[in-house]
Order: C-alpha cells, then sequence, then structure tokens
C-alpha cells in the first residue's frame, strides 16, 4: 500500500527557513515523480514543485530560486528546502506521486496524481 508521509512545517516569521520532507513506501519510490503541492485557505491546491526520475526539476513562478526540491531514492524520501519565506507562502503543504509527469509543474493539476500525503501545515508571519 503507498503511502506518503509529509514532515517539517512549521511557523516561521517572514525571511526564515523549512524544510519539508515527504517519506514514501509501498512501491517503487524511484521510478516515480514526486511533487509537492500547497493549499491555502479558501484558495485552489497549486503545484509548487516537481522532480523527475532523471532529477530534472521544474518550480511555481513565485517560488523560483527560493524553493528547492530533491530527493534521496536511498531513503526514499523526497524533501522541499524553502527559503526567504514569504507570508503568502502560507498554507498546507502536500506530496504527490505519479509514475510519469512533465515540466513544468504548472502544466499539472493535483488530478494528474494518484497518491496523496495527508499535508503539512506551513505558516509565516510578517
Amino acid at each position: 500500500q503507498v503511502q506518503l508521509v509529509e514532515s517539517g512545517g512549521g511557523s516561521v516569521q517572514a525571511g526564515g527557513s523549512l524544510r519539508l520532507s515527504c517519506a514514501a513506501s509501498g512501491y517503487t519510490y524511484s521510478s516515480y515523480c514526486m511533487a509537492w503541492f500547497r493549499q491555502a485557505p479558501g484558495k485552489e491546491r497549486e503545484g509548487v514543485a516537481l522532480i523527475d526520475i532523471a532529477g530534472s526539476r521544474s518550480y511555481l513562478d513565485s517560488v523560483m530560486g527560493r524553493f528547492t526540491i530533491s530527493r534521496d531514492n536511498a531513503k526514499n524520501t523526497v524533501y522541499l528546502q524553502m527559503n526567504s519565506l514569504k507570508p503568502e507562502d502560507t498554507a498546507m503543504y502536500y506530496c504527490a506521486e505519479r509514475i510519469a509527469c512533465w515540466h513544468p509543474i504548472a502544466a499539472m493539476v493535483p488530478t494528474d496524481f494518484g497518491y496523496w500525503g495527508k499535508g503539512t501545515q506551513v505558516t509565516v508571519s510578517s
């Protein structure tokens, strides 16, 4: 059974940093694309970052240069390093996976992904 478990969320002040982790189990992790989405109250879920099995990455324009997605196949874990956080980054962050993906992340929608974690809350205060 596929399981994705996020961790690392929290409350920080603007300009601060957080690193989110998503631990995967139940399938051949290294063969899957991994993505981070976020959803703020009253807003639609949006793709933030995507990494494919070759290690190619793409990002939401508003986080480019501030967020970095990476994966450790030996640990079955994908990370999202978030620097220079802004209040508008406040949201619930989710990881998701699918076998095939395409760049940029903006070309993919939540329904493209079959498995999701339960999310981790990120709150950035001004």
